[in-house]
């Protein structure tokens, strides 16, 4: 609602397009999360989006222009009780739909390690919602899956394997694009050592821990 936050975002967000020229713009990440804390502002947000996709297209008609939903957390996979009542696998699409027409593609991230583990497989139906909702394209802004055991997430290489195999099996043809988080594991001790030459709390880099195993690759 802020007038100088609307304004910052806006010419920002013009300023990338007209100095990159990009395919793909994303304009918010995982904004069902914002929508969930802040349901008293989603509205104004939605008008900003609006109003900059609107500005975007007319300057460069071919830039696809979208926000990215948390899918684990549109599916109500965590237990949220500021929510209400929400059932596991029931989509919050009206999430999503606030959004259109102006959605060029349906994007979403996705870490479902954090659901699926201790031996419980990805549903073969996990995903494919999307491609009933909506004929257009989707994709993946950002997501991956742990190939060790993170505490009580116990997990494998081969379920990292079968998360990467679910996403092409049941998105096929209509998946645009696919961001893994990282293509190395991360190094926290290593991350530990540089935040406290920074005169930062080394323990901060324990908060990265449960996404150190979502690479491609290992850490060395």
């Amino acid at each position: 609602a802020n007038p100088n936050v609307r304004t910052a975002y806006k010419n920002f967000a013009l300023w990338v397009v007209r100095t990159f020229h990009p395919h793909y713009l994303g304009l918010a990440s995982e904004i069902n999360t914002y929508m969930d804390a802040h349901p008293d502002d989603v509205q104004n947000f939605i008008s900003l989006y609006n109003e900059i996709y609107t500005l975007i297209k007319a300057e460069a008609p071919g830039t696809q222009i979208f926000v990215s939903f948390q899918w684990d957390d549109l599916n109500n996979m965590f237990p949220q009780p500021e929510e209400g009542n929400r059932q596991p696998l029931q989509p919050n699409w009206e999430q999503i739909k606030a959004f259109e027409p102006n959605l060029d593609i349906w994007v979403i991230s996705t870490y479902p390690y954090f659901i699926f583990n201790n031996e419980t497989q990805i549903p073969a139906d996990y995903y494919t919602p999307l491609l009933t909702r909506t004929d257009k394209p989707v994709a993946i802004a950002e997501g991956g899956f742990s190939s060790q055991a993170i505490g009580e997430i116990q997990v494998a290489s081969t379920d990292q394997v079968a998360y990467l195999n679910a996403i092409p099996t049941q998105l096929g043809p209509r998946l645009a694009f696919w961001v893994n988080t990282l293509l190395d594991d991360l190094n926290i001790d290593s991350y530990a050592e540089q935040m406290k030459k920074d005169g930062r709390d080394p323990q901060d880099a324990q908060s990265l821990g449960a996404f150190a195993y979502i690479g491609l690759r290992n850490s060395d």
